[in-house]
């Protein structure tokens, strides 16, 4: 009961609804918060593109490594990583199932292992630095990186509406909920009750996106009363905004280390 009672609090709405949020407004400082967003983006760039050309077992080992200490140091969500690992096995089980229907054997895990390696430094890295970064900053770095005003607006509006759309969503499931007969039997593996809640969440998701829309157009008439448009079009607006955004001694060390630990995991492959 003690172990039922502990899932049913994880996987409550509540919780993820709670874990979502903190996740996208970073609320917890850590060693990735305190550096420069423009940094992280661009050391993104590399870590997210970069390990899908590579093929070297030592190399991905190293990054994996990497990867997971930086996930450690930005103490990402429980949630985050759970859903991430459950991702990961999924998809590498399902395709392991379709090599063995179409006439391979146990010897196909071995690539999947490593798919599995490099999937999940990508992975770790994206979880690693958005969740290190605000709305404001991630706004204001694509602002300084030249990237369309439009693009950034939109991205930090994403991030400030999804605790409202959270609790819209929220609002929809309980009043169907009320409305709604809920399974007098559980059933097998409580089979019956999870059915029940999948279609209440299905049924919820058009009235969600219908209530969003509605409140697109005052949000509309909010931004242009208060000069949205003419704030994107002035660079001297836009520097003033972002001009907190300066490189310090931590942004320069987190760039040496990293250029540091590239050069070894690289020679350890040539050694090897």
């Amino acid at each position: 009961m003690e172990l039922a009672k502990f899932f049913q609090d994880k996987l409550s709405l509540e919780y993820i609804k709670n874990e979502l949020v903190r996740t996208a407004y970073s609320v917890e400082e850590n060693m990735l918060t305190r550096l420069d967003p423009r940094v992280l983006l661009i050391w993104y760039c590399y870590f997210g593109i970069v390990p899908w050309f590579i093929y070297s077992h030592t190399i991905l080992i190293g990054y994996f490594i990497f990867m997971v200490f930086l996930t450690y140091k930005a103490k990402v969500s429980p949630l985050i990583l759970t859903v991430l690992i459950l991702g990961l096995i999924g998809e590498v089980g399902l395709l392991f199932l379709l090599s063995l229907l179409f006439g391979g054997n146990i010897e196909a895990m071995l690539p999947m292992f490593w798919l599995s390696i490099k999937l999940a430094s990508i992975s770790l890295a994206s979880v690693s630095v958005f969740s290190s970064l605000n709305p404001e900053k991630f706004s204001d770095a694509l602002l300084r990186l030249g990237f369309p005003d439009k693009l950034s607006f939109s991205i930090a509006y994403g991030y400030r509406i999804l605790p409202t759309l959270f609790e819209e969503f929220q609002q929809i499931i309980l009043s169907y909920r009320l409305r709604g007969k809920s399974p007098s039997r559980s059933g097998l593996l409580y089979w019956r009750k999870i059915v029940y809640l999948l279609r209440i969440f299905i049924r919820s998701f058009y009235p969600l996106m219908l209530n969003t829309a509605k409140r697109s157009r005052t949000t509309v008439e909010a931004l242009e009363t208060k000069g949205f448009t003419y704030g994107t079009n002035n660079r001297k607006l836009i520097q003033l905004k972002t001009g907190y955004l300066k490189l310090t001694y931590l942004d320069y060390a987190f760039i040496f280390i990293t250029f540091f630990y590239l050069l070894i995991v690289h020679s350890l492959h040539f050694v090897l």
